[in-house]
């Protein structure tokens, strides 16, 4: 099993990224997946989860409105849009198998920084 994330960087405040995860080894369009982000010093803290087929999203309160998850079971591939990006979304973002903790299966994850 491999979940391979990419598309972190740093951004400018009010900026957009746009993540990708991409996963291999286990049927992916079986799981539901999540996105995940832990900020220096803190503990995890669950972003956005979507269904197996898509068509049904989550999102903490925190970033609802800005960011989209999204995934394309074709390409084995899940995706966050994040826009409006401020300096407290700064964290390594993971992507994880599952739709809440306990995960089954993690990623490395990607690192995301906001600062002017």
């Amino acid at each position: 099993v491999q979940l391979v994330e990419s598309g972190g960087g740093m951004v400018q405040p009010g900026g957009s990224l746009r993540l990708s995860c991409a996963a291999s080894g286990f049927t992916f369009s079986s799981y539901d997946m999540s996105w995940v982000r832990q900020a220096p010093g803190k503990g995890p803290e669950w972003v956005s989860a979507i269904n197996t087929g898509g068509g049904v999203t989550y999102y903490a309160r925190s970033v609802k409105g800005r960011f989209t998850i999204s995934r394309d079971n074709a390409k084995n591939t899940l995706y966050l849009q994040m826009n409006s990006l401020k300096p407290e979304d700064t964290a390594l973002y993971y992507c994880a198998t599952g739709r809440r903790a306990p995960y089954k299966y993690w990623g490395q994850g990607t690192q995301v920084t906001v600062s002017s």
